[in-house]
């Protein structure tokens, strides 16, 4: 039972590493930012200067320079996936009988997923340029918290919209910024943000079929081959029942590969679930990523008493109002998928 042992070591390590980036995400002082401090410090005496300057080279192209590194990634380790399925798992199902519509339906998962996974990809988040920043400010109120009027953009040199954000990694201002997605390889942002929430679903709806009728291959070769029902002889050399563990055991020494995809599209099926519930609360509130962030611990240096004439010319803001632009379940998801349109004024 030792290797049950380490991997349930190696699981429990996972999980409070997911639980501590979701704690502390958007928080400058973290316990990962000072560890990684305190190790840069102790091991950059003992480093080369050209292995300190290639890893920073790398870490500098991979999460702040746009790359397709990680579609490719992507596409790598869900093609492993099916791979595996269709050459092991597909088999066993169709001697259990299960039917080739039940098995079908990954394959069209993936033909959705893939779909919506192109349109994150290709669609323009909401770029904010010199011709549309004129109609893009009257879009969304400044809500005059995390968002002020009159505020440029210090690198695109335009006046921000409400809910905008420079992007550093592609170089722009975003309508609507949501946050950089890497695997992706582009910003979310009010033009394709209804397309990763679709991603997401379906990549969450992709890994949990395939767990499914993995985890029911597996159950009916345990039934069949009657382990359930086995004993075994202990160190002691007394007899013994097959209790899970020894079942869960044997299926990793029959079934290694399969056992290990399975682990693996469930570990995906949970981390993605959490965060496409996230981002689905956000689109129900009507908040980006971005603002949810901000609004954590908020304290704004900005924020101060409006003059008089900045109130005559702007309505009046309710700074106790949590969702600032929410408008009501229905209009809220109406507005991520028919995002407000930026309105050209005519000339004379």
């Amino acid at each position: 039972m030792d290797f049950l042992h380490l991997f349930g070591i190696y699981v429990a390590v996972v999980l409070t590493c997911i639980f501590l980036v979701c704690k502390y995400s958007g928080q400058q002082n973290n316990p990962f930012n000072t560890l990684l401090s305190y190790v840069s410090k102790v091991v950059a005496p003992f480093t080369p200067r050209w292995l300190q300057r290639f890893s920073h080279w790398i870490f500098h192209r991979l999460f702040h320079q746009r790359s397709n590194i990680f579609i490719y990634l992507h596409i790598f380790l869900e093609g492993s996936v099916y791979a595996e399925f269709t050459y092991e798992v597909f088999g066993f199902c169709r001697e259990m009988d299960t039917s080739l519509t039940s098995l079908s339906v990954p394959y069209v998962l993936l033909a959705i997923k893939n779909f919506f996974f192109y349109l994150c990809i290709k669609t323009d988040p909401g770029t904010v340029t010199k011709k549309k920043v004129s109609s893009l400010i009257h879009v969304y109120p400044y809500d005059r918290r995390l968002f002020h009027p009159a505020v440029s953009c210090e690198t695109c040199q335009l006046v921000k919209p409400a809910r905008s954000k420079h992007c550093r990694v592609c170089n722009r201002c975003v309508q609507r910024f949501d946050h950089h997605c890497v695997w992706v390889n582009n910003c979310v942002g009010a033009g394709n943000t209804r397309y990763f929430l679709l991603y997401l679903l379906s990549v969450c709806a992709m890994a949990l079929d395939i767990a499914l009728l993995t985890g029911d291959m597996l159950l009916h070769a345990v039934l069949r081959s009657g382990l359930l029902r086995a004993s075994y002889i202990d160190d002691y050399g007394q007899q013994q029942p097959a209790g899970p563990l020894f079942v869960v055991q044997h299926l990793f020494l029959t079934f290694p590969r399969i056992v290990f995809m399975l682990g693996f599209v469930i570990f995906v099926f949970f981390l993605l679930a959490g965060y496409t519930l996230f981002h689905s609360f956000l689109a129900l509130v009507n908040q980006t990523s971005n603002e949810w962030y901000k609004s954590r611990g908020f304290f704004c240096r900005h924020c101060h008493p409006m003059p008089a004439a900045d109130n005559l010319c702007s309505p009046a803001l309710d700074h106790s109002k949590r969702y600032y632009y929410s408008r009501g379940l229905l209009r809220n998801l109406g507005e991520i998928f028919f995002p407000p349109q930026a309105t050209q004024k005519k000339g004379n």
